[in-house]
């Protein structure tokens, strides 16, 4: 039986009716940019993320980059993050005229290591950018105690962990700002590009509120350079009626996960998962490691099961970042994920006899004889 590693198809069949009844009104309104449903979409997505203030803009990429201006940066200010995630989280530090600082994933989750962490600080220092790997919460706690004590602000890449908690608070209102992305592979999915800056702060909302939209204040009012990164109100539409299904849609992914965990453990060198301490997986992705990860890769690919790699090649190594003049081994766990790690599928939509299939075929590959 193939078994897809993603079709997007099946969540949206879901929404369809709904949907177009969406694109009839504001074909008929003509109201593409901003208005009310973008308004709507704002409110209720900061209430899903347990936050006052929310703005939606056109990409995760934009979210993170707008979250960061809004904190303020000088040239040669430093912002550390992790070397295994997608490229955005690192570039956005650059293309705001700041440094980049890596330090190393803790293999226990992937996700920022805290003792690492502090050992990066410098009197340069301004930000520091955790990424919730997979829909997996870093552990905020301990990163957020370290930037209170060096007075820096936390912008969370939570691109990948809409609806996910840490001891019951929803990521993206554990640091200064949160980031989403709404790609339409994402737990929350929009039909298109579409991103998202929440926080608790009003000051900061404003100031993203003016970056997206040119810098204004008011209509032709330009209090300092912004960007073109506003949402259509096509997205915001669609995102709205989206997410009145996310809970459950999350749900049916931690099902899944739960079966995966179920039928795999303890089957050759794999490792499944990671979750951290008191949190809540909005299970993005369901990542294994092995050692054999290319071999397991092919032997599902020839029975036609769909698989990816997140991440292949880690930021550190890419030719973007030669110029840091990191080396492969300063990084070992971002190095040693970067090999090992495989997804397998998992989507809303996903049948039973499909899991049930990967889970025969992960088995059959290290039962070889």
């Amino acid at each position: 039986m193939p078994v897809p590693f993603l079709d997007l198809s099946r969540q949206n069949r879901e929404i369809r009716d709904h949907a177009l009844a969406l694109f009839s009104d504001i074909l008929e309104k003509s109201a593409f940019i901003g208005g009310a449903y973008v308004q709507e979409f704002e409110a209720n997505f900061a209430r899903f993320c347990q936050v006052p203030h929310g703005v939606a803009v056109n990409s995760g990429t934009d979210a993170l980059r707008l979250a960061i201006a809004a904190c303020g940066l000088e040239p040669g200010d430093e912002i550390i993050t992790v070397p295994f995630t997608f490229i955005a989280t690192a570039e956005v530090i650059t293309q705001n005229v700041a440094r980049l600082v890596f330090v190393d994933i803790d293999p226990d989750t992937y996700n920022m290591d805290p003792r690492k962490l502090e050992a990066a600080i410098t009197p340069r220092t301004r930000g520091i950018i955790p990424v919730h790997l997979y829909g997996n919460p870093a552990p905020m706690d301990a990163i957020m105690d370290i930037a209170r004590r060096h007075k820096l602000w936390v912008v969370e890449d939570a691109c990948q962990a809409h609806g996910a908690t840490l001891g019951g608070r929803a990521v993206g209102g554990l640091g200064t700002m949160g980031t989403f992305s709404f790609y339409p592979t994402k737990n929350l999915g929009a039909t298109g590009e579409g991103g998202f800056v929440t926080t608790h702060s009003e000051e900061l909302a404003q100031k993203v509120l003016a970056l997206r939209n040119h810098g204004q204040s008011a209509r032709y009012a330009h209090e300092f350079e912004g960007y073109n990164a506003r949402m259509d109100a096509l997205k915001a539409a669609v995102l709205n009626e989206k997410l009145r299904h996310l809970p459950e849609w999350n749900r049916q992914r931690a099902h899944w996960a739960d079966v995966y965990y179920d039928g795999l453990r303890q089957v050759g060198d794999l490792v499944l998962p990671p979750i951290t301490e008191g949190a809540t997986h909005a299970w993005h992705l369901f990542s294994v490691r092995t050692q054999q990860r290319d071999a397991l890769r092919a032997f599902l690919t020839e029975r036609g099961i769909g698989t990816a790699v997140h991440y292949p090649i880690p930021l550190h190594v890419q030719k973007a970042y030669l110029h840091l003049g990191y080396a492969p081994e300063d990084f070992p766990v971002s190095m040693e994920c970067s090999r090992t790690v495989l997804s397998l599928p998992l989507y809303q939509g996903i049948t039973e006899p499909e899991v049930a299939e990967t889970i025969t075929a992960v088995r059959a590959f290290f039962n070889r004889s």
